[in-house]
């Protein structure tokens, strides 16, 4: 047996085996500091937009309020004299035009939940939560809101002064009521659903992770392979 004519390098001798990766951890302290800086300002900046969603949403409540008092159902109200005293009851018993106004209310909600949520999704696409709450608080104020503007452009809640102003047997509406208080959800539900399902379709993806990290593999000169296939040169 003879020795081989050229000893294997000492360990400490990494020169012949090409450039070492650097630490797994030796780039934190620098990219890391600049990372959270830059995600503190887009939090900043998605609660800003937040908050002028917010606004915006529960400011168009109001045209949600005029809508709901043109365009529903009047429901017909009587008064008349018994014993000296007024009573005011329903010139159509058996009509549904309380169900009508219930259902103006909601139908016009959804309608705006459907638009807030196309409006804040082109005006922003990547969301986040911060505009999805905004979006969905927005919408419930924007309900309550609209509530109590149509009641209030309505006709009086004092249904006995305004029978005697009217007079005996004359008919007049109603005040503005809604009786569902469910439909005060419609809005919120709406904006919340179709902004979810248009993100899910047409927001930005996430681009796919490097399952090594920053670095490729690293494999000696001479090696060719991976682990398992290796191929002395």
């Amino acid at each position: 047996m003879t020795a081989p004519l050229t000893p294997p390098p000492p360990p400490n001798d990494r020169s012949s085996h090409g450039p070492v990766p650097p630490p797994v951890g030796a780039h934190a302290m620098g990219p890391a500091h600049d990372h959270g800086e830059q995600d503190g300002t887009g939090m900043l900046t998605e609660i800003r937009q937040a908050v002028v969603a917010l606004v915006a949403v529960t400011l168009s409540g109001v045209l949600l309020g005029l809508l709901w008092w043109r365009l529903a159902p009047h429901v017909p109200l009587v008064g008349n004299v018994v014993d000296e005293s007024w009573v005011v009851y329903l010139k159509d018993s058996e009509g549904e035009q309380a169900v009508g106004v219930d259902g103006t209310f909601t139908l016009l909600a959804l309608g705006f939940g459907l638009v807030s949520a196309v409006v804040v999704f082109l005006l922003r696409r990547r969301g986040g939560v911060p505009l999805v709450v905004a979006l969905g608080v927005g919408g419930l104020l924007a309900s309550v809101l609209a509530w109590r503007v149509g009641v209030w452009l309505g006709p009086t809640q004092d249904v006995i002064a305004h029978a005697k102003d009217v007079g005996k047997g004359v008919t007049f509406s109603a005040p503005l009521k809604l009786g569902a208080k469910g439909a005060l959800l419609a809005w919120p539900f709406a904006a919340l659903a179709v902004h979810l399902g248009l993100t899910g379709l047409f927001g930005p993806r996430d681009p796919e992770p490097d399952p090594y990290g920053q670095y490729q593999p690293y494999y000696p000169q001479g090696r060719q392979g991976g682990p398992g296939g290796e191929k002395q040169a």
